[in-house]
């Protein structure tokens, strides 16, 4: 869920930045405890509407994902998911979706197991550790408006937030490069234009939508200004993706030699 705020008298975000993560942690290997419809309905719509995500949809708890998020900031002191379950159900499709790459492209059981460690370790975690830490970094040193007046409690983005904005604009892309990627693969590695056109727009198009719904992330949030920098980078694959279609550089090609043993 992507989360908003309102500029009133509040207890500072920073007042205990460190103490719900063990609590966050624990709950991973909790399934009870863990909401598993609600995520599956987050999940769906980031694909389908992120905006009802963000702002205006009318979730299960009968009330809309702004006043559960509001609701959730003024009983917990908190802006960020404290369940897991997105984390946990995102990994394990990222897994599955490896594992069916794997029995597809490559021939050693041991060099599957790696593949898919190292894409749920680096494509996914620690890749989205980094650029969390670099937006939650960003946002709170250059994006937050001044305080109009000094009785403003100063707001300011926490970092487990940022985490969760990155996997909600990590999982359309998933969808796009790990599960439609892998029905089509057939056609996208194959030799000629056509497949390097169309390998090209689905990279293009997976890319930009990730950086959309971090757009998104950010810009519900009414205490940071310039949000529209998070868009920025759509502009710049815009401009590299022609360049690489008329250089004859296809993304599928390269990544599935990359990782798997069978050449393509």
């Amino acid at each position: 869920m992507l989360p908003t705020v309102s500029k009133t008298r509040s207890t500072p975000s920073t007042s205990r930045p460190n103490s719900m993560f063990p609590q966050y942690l624990r709950r991973i290997v909790k399934w009870q405890q863990m909401d598993i419809e609600y995520t599956f309905w987050q999940m769906l719509h980031l694909c389908t509407a992120p905006k009802v995500v963000s702002i205006v949809h009318m979730n299960y708890y009968g009330g809309c994902s702004y006043q559960h998020t509001k609701y959730h900031k003024q009983t917990k002191n908190q802006w960020a998911r404290d369940d897991p379950a997105f984390v946990v159900i995102c990994s394990l499709l990222l897994a599955v979706a490896t594992i069916a790459y794997c029995a597809a492209y490559d021939h050693s059981a041991a060099h599957a197991v790696f593949v898919v460690i190292s894409v749920l370790l680096f494509h996914f975690l620690l890749t989205g550790v980094f650029l969390a830490t670099c937006c939650w970094f960003l946002t709170n040193a250059y994006l937050r408006e001044e305080a109009p007046n000094s009785h403003v409690v100063e707001q300011r983005v926490e970092w487990l937030y940022a985490f969760d904005v990155h996997c909600n604009s990590f999982f359309p892309m998933f969808v796009m490069l790990y599960v439609i990627h892998y029905f089509v693969s057939p056609l996208l590695v194959a030799h000629g234009f056509i497949p390097e056109l169309l390998s090209n727009l689905l990279f293009m198009v997976a890319a930009s939508y990730y950086h959309y719904l971090n757009f998104l992330g950010y810009d519900v949030l009414p205490f940071l200004e310039r949000t529209t920098f998070f868009l920025y980078p759509i502009g710049v694959i815009i401009v590299l993706s022609p360049i690489l279609i008329l250089s004859g550089f296809n993304p599928s090609r390269y990544f599935m030699n990359m990782y798997f043993s069978q050449r393509v």
